[in-house]
Parts: C-alpha cells; sequence; structure tokens
C-alpha cells in the first residue's frame, strides 16, 4: 500500500490522513479507541514503541497529536484533558518571580487561572492591549517568560499582529491561542510564534462532544519540559475524546469555510440594524484590526460579537428568545450558540477591568454554526425584537 507524501500535501488532505494510516494486520480505516492502561513489554524496562503506561502515552492520543502538528506546521504536539489543562501546563513551567505579558481581552478561565492561582504563588502578570505594539514593548521585562497572545481575542476579537510582537518577545517564548481562527484559517508558527495553544473542545473537535487542550511547537527542551510536567500530574488527554476529536480535525476545512461565510452575513446584517451599538468581526472593515487579519489570516473565522443599545437587559433578552442560536456556553460547533460574556464566559473577570478592555455590559457573543443562513438570520431578527 502506498503512502502519502504529507510533506507536500495540503491543509485538507493532512487533516485527513495525518498521523493515521490503516491497520496494517486488519486494514482498519479509523484509528482505534486504544482503551487500555498499561502495555506489555518484551523485557524488563523496554516498554514496546514507548508505550508502558496510558497516563504518559496512548496510541490514540498519539494519533492526533501528531495530526494536529501537522496542521499548525510543528514538529510536535501534546493533547491535555482540556485547554485550561494546556495553558496550567505552561504555567507549571515558571518559578516565583517569573513574568507574563498577556492581552487585556482575555478569555475568563485564563484570566482566572493566572490570577487567582499561578499569581499567588510569585508568578507575575501583566495585561496590555496587544494591539498596542508601543504598551507590549513596554510592557516586557527581562524576566519575562512568555508573551501570551488571544488572537482574535475572546470575546472581543482583538486582531494582534503575530511577526511583530515575535520580533518583541526577546527572551520570551511567544504563545499563541489559536482556538477562534483554527489552523485552518491562521498559521502563527509561521509569523513567529514559539508555541500555539488550542482548545480542542471547539473548532477542531467541533460537535460539542468532547474536551481537550493541545500545545504544538518546535522547541524540544520546550516539549520534553511541558511532557514531564503532564506525565507527573496527569493532566493527559483520554483515548475516547481524543478519537473524537482526530474524528473533528477531518471535517475542519469543511466546516471553517461555512462558518466564516455565515459570519460574515451575519455580522454585516447586524451591521445595518438600528438595535445595535457595534458589530465586532474581523472580516468587516470597520473592525479596527482587519487589516492585520487579512494579512495574517486566510479567513475571519465564525465567532462575532456586538453591543446592544438596550445593555444588559437587551443582552438577556436576545440570548433568551433565539430559537436556532442556542443559549450556551462554548464555541466552535456545528450547532450556533448565543452568550452574554459580561455575566457568563467572563463573569470572573472584574466590571471595572471588563470595561477597561471595551467589553460593555451589553456585549452578545455568537458562535456561528453551520445551520442555513436563513434560519440564522431570522433568528437573530427574533432576539432584536426581544432586544428592543
Amino acid at each position: 500500500m502506498s503512502t502519502i507524501d504529507l510533506n507536500k500535501a495540503r491543509f485538507e488532505t493532512r487533516a485527513i490522513h495525518a498521523g493515521q494510516s490503516p491497520n496494517p494486520e486488519n486494514g482498519a480505516l479509523m484509528t482505534p479507541v486504544y482503551l487500555n492502561s498499561t502495555y506489555a513489554q518484551p523485557a524488563p524496562g523496554e516498554p514496546l514503541n514507548g508505550y508502558e503506561y496510558s497516563r504518559t502515552t496512548n496510541p490514540t492520543r498519539t494519533a492526533l497529536e501528531q495530526n494536529l502538528a501537522s496542521l499548525e506546521g510543528a514538529a510536535w504536539g501534546l493533547c491535555f484533558a482540556s485547554g485550561m489543562a494546556a495553558v496550567d501546563s505552561l504555567c507549571s513551567r515558571l518559578s516565583p518571580g517569573d513574568h507574563v505579558v498577556a492581552g487585556l481581552d482575555l478569555y475568563g478561565g485564563t484570566y482566572r487561572l493566572f490570577t487567582k492561582f499561578f499569581q499567588r504563588f510569585g508568578v507575575e502578570f501583566t495585561f496590555v492591549d496587544t494591539t498596542d505594539l508601543a504598551a507590549v514593548k513596554a510592557a516586557m521585562r527581562p524576566t519575562t517568560s512568555y508573551l501570551y497572545l488571544e488572537t482574535p481575542s475572546n470575546p472581543l476579537l482583538a486582531v494582534t499582529d503575530i511577526a511583530a510582537c515575535a520580533e518583541l518577545k526577546g527572551t520570551a517564548a511567544l504563545v499563541v491561542d489559536n482556538t477562534f481562527a483554527s489552523p485552518f484559517l491562521q498559521s502563527p508558527i509561521e509569523h513567529g510564534a514559539d508555541l500555539v495553544l488550542h482548545s480542542c473542545t471547539k473548532y477542531l473537535g467541533g460537535h460539542s462532544d468532547a474536551v481537550a487542550g493541545a500545545i504544538c511547537g518546535n522547541d524540544d527542551t520546550l516539549r520534553e519540559e511541558i511532557a514531564f510536567y503532564q506525565n507527573s500530574c496527569g493532566g493527559q488527554l483520554g483515548p475516547l475524546s481524543s478519537f473524537l476529536i482526530l474524528r473533528g480535525t477531518k471535517t475542519l476545512a469543511l466546516r471553517m469555510e461555512r462558518h466564516c461565510e455565515s459570519a460574515m452575513k451575519i455580522a454585516q446584517f447586524l451591521e445595518s440594524r438600528d438595535e445595535v451599538a457595534r458589530v465586532i468581526y474581523p472580516g468587516l472593515e470597520s473592525h479596527p484590526g482587519h487589516a492585520v487579519a487579512t494579512r495574517q489570516m486566510r479567513g475571519f473565522g465564525g465567532m462575532l460579537s456586538f453591543d446592544l443599545k438596550s445593555g444588559l437587559p437587551g443582552g438577556k433578552a436576545f440570548s433568551s428568545s433565539t430559537q436556532v442560536f442556542t443559549l450556551a456556553e462554548s464555541l466552535g460547533g456545528v450547532e450556533s450558540l448565543v452568550e452574554v460574556p459580561p455575566i457568563m464566559t467572563h463573569a470572573s473577570i472584574p466590571a471595572a477591568e471588563r470595561h477597561a478592555a471595551g467589553m460593555e455590559d451589553g456585549l452578545v457573543r455568537l458562535s456561528v454554526g453551520v445551520e442555513h443562513i436563513d434560519d440564522l438570520l431570522a433568528d437573530i431578527e427574533r432576539g432584536l425584537a426581544a432586544a428592543k
């Protein structure tokens, strides 16, 4: 049986084949779910192909890690029990006195982990507008270990110039959370990132049926340190979830094309409505990061946010009235979701800091799924009527 030269294959082909090949014993096309904890060894202390215990390595997880590394243009990937477990592994490399520069507009769970947990152990954090390169440069210190970016960010979809930040990072590792874009739309390593992080729960999985996280990179020393922590603390991804995410990546390209197409139409529709004070979508020329997004992304994604003139009451009314958009946290699945970040995903961020970052009380976030666009627009019309 001939094999595909994945070094020459395009994204869609690598998404389906990287890390996977038919089973040589029986020809099974799909990677098996290896539901086992331990492995027989041919001799004491000589594990077969490196497999001795599934906390350390599992063949299903290995296939997914190789797949994601290929999609991100990385040498290696490591998969975790959640996106936050992946962030935790990065922070656990740090020591008291180490410093992290991160964006003002940051997922609430990440902000909470930084400020409520690792800050207690002497790790220092500075939050800046990462689209302001002068502010990023001013925040960097000799002790800065990470320059941590979300681009587009959650939930304000701020777009940060990755290549420009790579020039400012000095000895720090540039970490890019690529969850909103997915590797189909953005390749941070090509722009100078050292590590790429994902909540695989979102677009990579795509079906809202698995929770997972991943880190990809090229530095073997960083991989060794992160993998050591993962193995020591047990934050690995299980085989069934690995299989589900691996299934999801096969259709990533197809799904992202529909997500992007529908999100653009919805953003344009919302811009025309009097009930809406501001629409935030990188594909719109009105977005302050539109030019950077056009340069470093291959599409603008399926996430958008907007401010309702009726404020928080309007946000509650809108999100409680939709029928196709489900009121729920998370994002990136085939089904459309709506949420109100100030009282849901970002409630852990103090109001004053939310407002300073530009997050108004009437902010609504949409994860645009793959339903028919006419049904989605009609549902938004229903929500806007309720929000008046």
